[in-house]
């Protein structure tokens, strides 16, 4: 995903207290990473395997390094480091930057921005994550973040209702707005306009918090396994044992998938519960599906060999 110094400054402006020191001057350039370095040994003349098409931190170290040399030393040590395509520079702590690294920084089209942070990694990880947006509800339900997707009208939002009733926690209803961190992390948090809010038939858009209070909503929960509803279907074989495993695939990562079919009666809140217990004892290391089917497995076993025992003995 490439962003631009100016998509950074618009998103991440305020939460990283960015400034920037040369104006308009490279704001258009790309930042084809969330990468940054700190290019110290490259202020000190060393340039080899220098990655330059990093985002360049210039921390209190660097900065006093600058402030040491003489105004010749400090320029043709920028002069070194502006010889590369560089996408932007970034002075951190509020630091007061050489006059000469914005002179070169205009002179060269690098944009110079301070933070008054100290650390601009992980809001940069957040600005490149691959994100995505999916039609469903996004609950915490004893820790566990259930993904509820299915057809609409087919009692999703009803559904996370009744788990807040129960004391769970809404996420998000409707648009689940999904980004991936790092491997295989998954966060959904719900659209800023409509965020815990829900649209239940027949009665319209109501407030989960100012309902239930603020205990019943979260702003954003890892996405642990996703709750397919599905129309009753007598001629398809639903599985029974929970020994075959499907998943479904969210921004490249595979997420468990369960399938609910509805049918009249049918106790979805308790269920739902269920498969959040269920997905902690196995996160915890406990597969009562796989350990019933190794002591079916071993009676069966057991009771071939007293069967095999009784025909060979001929006494």
């Amino acid at each position: 995903m490439t962003v631009k110094v100016r998509d950074l400054l618009e998103r991440k402006g305020d939460p990283l207290q960015l400034e920037t020191l040369t104006g308009d001057i490279g704001l258009d350039r790309e930042m084809p990473t969330a990468e940054v370095s700190s290019p110290g040994l490259v202020l000190a003349g060393y340039t080899k395997r220098f990655a330059s098409t990093r985002i360049h931190v210039l921390g209190q170290t660097e900065i006093t390094y600058l402030a040491s040399l003489d105004p010749d030393a400090r320029r043709r040590s920028l002069e070194t480091f502006f010889t590369f395509d560089l996408p932007c520079v970034v002075v951190t702590k509020g630091q007061e930057a050489p006059a000469e690294l914005i002179e070169l920084g205009r002179a060269k089209g690098v944009a110079v921005i301070r933070t008054k942070l100290r650390r601009v990694k992980p809001f940069l990880d957040e600005a490149f994550a691959p994100t995505s947006t999916l039609h469903g509800s996004l609950a915490d339900v004893f820790g566990a973040g259930l993904l509820f997707i299915g057809r609409s009208g087919i009692g999703k939002s009803e559904c996370v209702l009744d788990l807040v009733e129960r004391g769970h926690r809404l996420v998000a209803d409707d648009i689940v707005q999904i980004s991936r961190r790092g491997n295989d992390l998954l966060i959904g948090r719900g659209h800023e306009l409509a965020r815990h809010h829900m649209e239940i038939r027949g009665v319209g858009l109501i407030d989960i918090q100012a309902l239930f209070g603020v205990r019943a909503v979260r702003q954003q929960k890892r996405i642990e396994v996703v709750v397919q509803l599905e129309d009753w279907d007598a001629t398809r074989e639903y599985d029974r044992t929970g020994l075959d495993r499907a998943t479904t695939d969210i921004l490249g990562v595979a997420v468990p998938l369960v399938s609910v079919p509805l049918n009249p009666g049918k106790n979805l809140t308790v269920i739902c519960e269920v498969v959040a217990m269920s997905h902690l004892l196995r996160y915890g290391g406990v597969d009562s599906a796989q350990q019933f089917n190794e002591r079916l497995v071993k009676r069966m076993a057991e009771r071939r060999e007293l069967q095999a025992y009784l025909e060979e003995d001929y006494e």
